[in-house]
C-alpha cells in the first residue's frame, strides 16, 4: 500500500503547484470548488490532512474496508486515520471541500474526541435537498470569508468547520452529540484507542504490529489488565480482545483489497509468526479465508 499523501502531494496531484504557506511551520487551510477543470480520480491512500467534502452527484466512497453509495449528495468528513476513494459513478454536479491539517486547529480545541474523526465514528451523511442547502451555504460564507481581508479570519474559518461537524451530527439522531463527563474508564479507554491506533497504517511489508494482547496494551499504559478490560468493558461493551481484533481484521481486509502483498506477508504485518493463525483468525471473523476474500 502506498504511504499516506501529504498536503504537498495533493497539491501537486491535483493542482500541479503548491502554496507558499506550505513551506512554512503553520497550521494550513484551503477550500475548493467542485467540480474541477480536470477531475483527476482520487487514488484508494491515507492522507495525512483531514478533509470534509460536500459532492453532489451519485458516488461510491471506498472507506476503510467497506464501500458506501452516495444517490445523490453526501458530507463526508476524511481523516489521516482511514484510507479511502471516490469513484463517481455520474458526473459531478457540483460541491465543495475543505481541506486542513492538525496543526490548523493547534489550541483550539480537539477534533478528534469528535465522532466524524474517530476510526469507528460516522463519516458519511447523505443530505436531503433542504440540508443541502443549508450546508451549500456554510461553504459559500467560507468562501467569501477566505478571501477577505479580515485580520481574525482563521478564527472564523475554524468556527465555520465546527459548524459543519455539528450540522452533521444534529443528522444523525444516532449520533453523540453532547459532550459527556469524562471518567477514569474512559480516560483509560482513549488511551487504549489511541495506542492501538498508533500502530496503523502499516506501509511496509517489513513491519510487523507489536502490541495484540491486552496484558500489552496494559503493560504500555502502567495499568493492571484487569483495570483495562473493565474499563474498556464499562464503556463499549466490548472485551479489549474484541476492540483488538476487530482493528486487526479491519486492517487485514484493506490491505488484503488494496495491497500487492502476499497473504504471507499480511500476516506478518499483522503480527502472526504462522500464517495458518492469520487464516485461522480471518476465517473464523468472516466466514472466508484471506484468498477468498481477496477474490471477491
Amino acid at each position: 500500500m502506498e504511504k499516506s499523501e501529504s498536503l504537498e502531494e495533493f497539491y501537486k496531484r491535483r493542482f500541479e503547484w503548491i502554496p507558499e504557506s506550505l513551506s512554512k511551520d503553520i497550521g494550513h487551510f484551503n477550500v475548493f470548488k467542485l467540480p474541477h477543470a480536470s477531475d483527476k480520480p482520487v487514488p484508494y491512500r491515507r492522507r495525512d490532512f483531514f478533509k470534509i467534502t460536500f459532492c453532489i452527484g451519485q458516488s461510491r466512497v471506498h472507506y476503510a474496508d467497506q464501500v458506501y453509495k452516495i444517490e445523490k449528495q453526501a458530507l463526508v468528513f476524511s481523516n489521516p486515520f482511514i484510507p479511502y476513494k471516490w469513484e463517481h459513478l455520474e458526473a459531478v454536479e457540483g460541491g465543495f471541500y475543505l481541506v486542513f491539517n492538525q496543526d490548523f486547529f493547534l489550541n483550539y480545541g480537539d477534533l478528534i474526541k469528535y465522532d466524524v474523526f474517530q476510526p469507528h465514528g460516522t463519516h458519511i451523511f447523505e443530505l436531503s435537498d433542504e440540508q443541502a442547502q443549508i450546508v451549500s451555504g456554510i461553504y459559500e460564507d467560507i468562501l467569501l470569508e477566505i478571501e477577505s481581508d479580515y485580520v481574525h479570519k482563521y478564527d472564523v474559518l475554524k468556527h465555520k468547520v465546527y459548524e459543519l461537524l455539528h450540522f452533521a451530527l444534529k443528522t444523525n439522531p444516532s449520533a453523540k452529540i453532547e459532550e459527556q463527563p469524562i471518567n477514569a474508564s474512559q480516560r483509560i479507554l482513549w488511551l487504549f484507542q489511541e495506542l492501538l491506533e498508533r500502530q496503523f497504517p502499516i506501509e511496509e511489508n517489513n513491519l510487523t504490529v507489536k502490541l495484540r494482547s491486552p496484558s500489552d496494551f496494559a503493560f504500555n499504559l502502567n495499568v493492571h489488565v484487569n483495570h483495562l478490560n473493565r474499563a474498556v468493558k464499562e464503556i463499549v461493551g466490548k472485551t479489549t480482545s474484541q476492540l483488538i481484533a476487530e482493528r486487526l481484521l479491519q486492517e487485514a481486509k484493506i490491505l488484503l483489497k488494496q495491497s500487492t502483498w502476499n497473504i504471507s506477508e499480511i500476516a506478518f504485518a499483522l503480527g502472526y509468526n504462522e500464517v495458518t493463525h492469520f487464516n485461522n483468525f480471518f476465517k473464523k471473523q468472516t466466514g472466508l479465508s484471506p484468498s477468498k476474500f481477496r477474490a471477491t
